[in-house]
């Protein structure tokens, strides 16, 4: 089981750079597996091109090395605390794709101006403050997982799995590397989408509750009716 995970952050790390979602390595993907309850995630550094199977990094909720001679991920702290504090996270995927980005630089949210959105993400796609000094100086990326579990401790974050931080980048979450690299795309759509909006009309509004639920729910609630039954 631990061998198909590593395959699956290994597929969905190289999945970046085809969506254009990063440059050089300017990103990160992880992925819960499911029978050991272990991390795996990318090592820090390491060209996409150049990354197998036998170099991600397999880490305990802790942190410790299990498996791997590489130095995980910069990020794997904000990782493995959202993992901590969400076992319904399964995958997480961290970029700086530009549009969301620009979002997160100018510390705006990225509201529900259309249907897209609604199709993945229901409502605002918050944007979390810059850290504090003292928390930056104690543990910058630990601390930066722990404003995330701030932000979504009264929200579902798989309803709304994406956040933006604050002259920073972008967090997105699924239930498996590959959905998070999934709304890491639709979320830099989307931001695209904002920003062309805004420009055309700065005083647009988002769409209505009902319009969000509508599309929302038609996709992922109780009875969605999206694509094929299985």
């Amino acid at each position: 089981m631990l061998q198909n995970t590593k395959a699956n952050v290994l597929k969905a790390n190289q999945a970046l750079p085809k969506h254009e979602l990063v440059k050089f390595t300017w990103g990160n993907v992880s992925e819960r597996d499911p029978e050991t309850g272990y991390i795996v995630i990318k090592p820090s550094g390491v060209n996409y091109d150049d990354l197998t199977e036998n170099n991600m990094v397999v880490l305990d909720l802790d942190g410790h090395i299990i498996e791997g001679t590489y130095n995980p991920s910069s990020d794997t702290k904000t990782h493995l605390e959202v993992y901590k504090a969400y076992p319904q996270v399964k995958g997480i995927c961290h970029v700086h794709s530009t549009y969301a980005t620009a979002f997160a630089q100018a510390g705006k949210t990225i509201e529900a101006f259309g249907t897209t959105h609604a199709d993945y993400f229901y409502g605002t796609v918050p944007c979390a403050r810059i850290l504090h000094q003292s928390e930056i100086d104690v543990d910058y990326e630990q601390y930066t997982g722990k404003l995330i579990v701030q932000i979504f401790e009264d929200k579902d974050i798989l309803a709304t799995p994406g956040i933006l931080l604050k002259g920073h980048g972008v967090f997105t979450f699924g239930k498996s590397a590959d959905q998070a690299v999934h709304n890491a795309v639709v979320l830099e759509e989307v931001a695209k989408m904002n920003y062309l909006t805004l420009t055309l009309n700065p005083t647009a509004n988002p769409i209505p509750q009902y319009l969000l639920d509508k599309h929302y729910n038609r996709k992922h609630g109780k009875n969605a009716y999206y694509g094929q039954k299985k």
